[in-house]
């Protein structure tokens, strides 16, 4: 673990240089979406340029990946989605304005299975306890196991030996990105052909990606592994690397049969938490995560906040160290949200643990404090600690829920199929909410 004092050092230092970060061009896209600052007007202006080319032109080319700095026709807008600095209402919005909902079908879809995802997960948050479980139990092997360490850091490493998956470990670890299809065949090589636990390769990703999110990797992984879609698995094949990576790799030597690994059934279905009330007249505090950096649902305009306060999920999301872009790529959308909110919010306290918490509430007489719902995840989990903790002192935490999330999560009950039905309606909902 880094040492608590330096989130905050860092905040500071990157706060102070983030004005040099913005300069920025079409091409960066093209390079690492870690050239990208994670401001929100960084992401907005890449969906301006992108968004052109989310209709046909994405259909078409969706499933190709090129390699690292060679053309792409996915958006890279979701590093900035996964925190938030740009919705998915702000995506689709913007998208049917270039083209028909038709035109868009494809990217539209990919926007609403983000949101699928985390609906499923949080209708069943024993899911996210098992993957826990069960990576505390590969970390457990892996101290007592030498032939699995050495195999488990081989692949991390990207010395497989294995020249497409060797080559996306390396890219991964060194951008923050892997194509989507990449990353299927990277999961499928990972559990059918390495034999490592599907739990260390999920903690690769989230200690990795720059749009690592709990819901999207654990339910893909386990959608590979045949746990997801119970029996389903997904194979990775030399013929179908070969057509999508435009013939960069033909590789031999992979599983030619994926047989379904087994797990705990699917736990039922739940219902999501009633919405909280806001009591105006208590003295308040603004909690700010980087799960969810759109404050526009909290009307923080409304509220006379007396003090604000900033929690990271990077120190929690893995038991290793995440990496560096995720780290400064998720401290820097802290830094730009605060920049974005009025004066008076601006200076926040760095929570560093649920007690520090507490602490910060009492120094400042809070009764009350207030933050975006955080959906399952590392985040939830430590409000969820907080919360009882708080309210044993008097204080109240209140979770505000995006009307977005509200509309869509109620209806991942079955598949995405299923859920997809609904989608037509959603984008109503959203078109009368501009």
């Amino acid at each position: 673990r880094e040492p608590i004092h330096y989130a905050e050092v860092f905040m500071i230092a990157y706060c102070a240089r983030r004005a040099l970060s913005h300069s920025h061009n079409a091409g960066a896209q093209m390079q690492t979406l870690s050239n990208f600052p994670a401001t929100r007007q960084a992401g907005l202006d890449l969906l301006s340029k992108f968004s052109p080319q989310a209709g046909p032109d994405y259909a078409r080319g969706r499933n190709f990946d090129f390699g690292p700095n060679q053309p792409r026709f996915v958006s890279g807008l979701s590093p900035f989605v996964r925190r938030r600095l740009v919705t998915e209402q702000e995506l689709i919005t913007e998208v049917l304005k270039q083209h028909s909902a038709d035109a868009a079908e494809k990217f539209i879809q990919e926007v609403f299975w983000r949101s699928y995802w985390k609906g499923w997960l949080e209708l069943r948050p024993t899911v996210w306890q098992t993957y826990q479980t069960g990576l505390r139990g590969a970390w457990n092997a892996i101290q007592t196991q030498d032939g699995l360490e050495r195999n488990w850091r081989t692949a991390c490493m990207g010395n497989t030996g294995i020249d497409c998956f060797d080559a996306w470990a390396k890219e991964l670890s060194s951008t923050g990105y892997l194509h989507n299809h990449a990353r299927m065949w990277f999961a499928s090589i990972w559990i059918f052909t390495l034999r490592l636990p599907w739990e260390l390769g999920a903690d690769f990703f989230l200690r990795h990606l720059l749009d690592g999110d709990p819901a999207s990797n654990t339910l893909g992984w386990r959608w590979v592994a045949g746990l997801q879609t119970v029996g389903k698995t997904y194979l990775a094949r030399p013929d179908n690397i070969k057509k999508y990576t435009n013939g960069r790799f033909t590789p031999t030597g992979l599983a030619t049969k994926a047989v379904p690994l087994t797990g705990p059934e699917n736990p039922p279905c739940g219902t999501l938490a009633p919405a909280n009330p806001i009591d105006t007249a208590l003295a308040t505090g603004l909690l700010i995560h980087d799960e969810d950096l759109d404050l526009t649902h909290i009307n923080i305009k409304r509220l006379p906040f007396q003090a604000t306060a900033i929690l990271s999920s990077h120190s929690t999301i893995t038991p290793l160290k995440a990496a560096d872009h995720v780290v400064q790529f998720a401290q820097g959308a802290l830094c730009d949200t605060l920049g974005r909110l009025p004066a008076a919010n601006s200076a926040p306290h760095t929570v560093k643990d649920v007690y520090d918490l507490i602490a910060w509430a009492q120094t400042h007489g809070l009764k009350q404090i207030i933050t975006c719902y955080a959906p399952v995840g590392p985040i939830a989990d430590q409000l969820t600690q907080a919360r009882k903790l708080l309210a044993e002192q008097g204080i109240l935490l209140v979770t505000v829920m995006a009307p977005y999330d509200r509309m869509t999560w109620p209806h991942a009950t079955r598949g995405f199929f299923r859920f997809k039905d609904n989608i037509t309606h959603f984008i109503a909902q959203i078109s009368q909410r501009k």
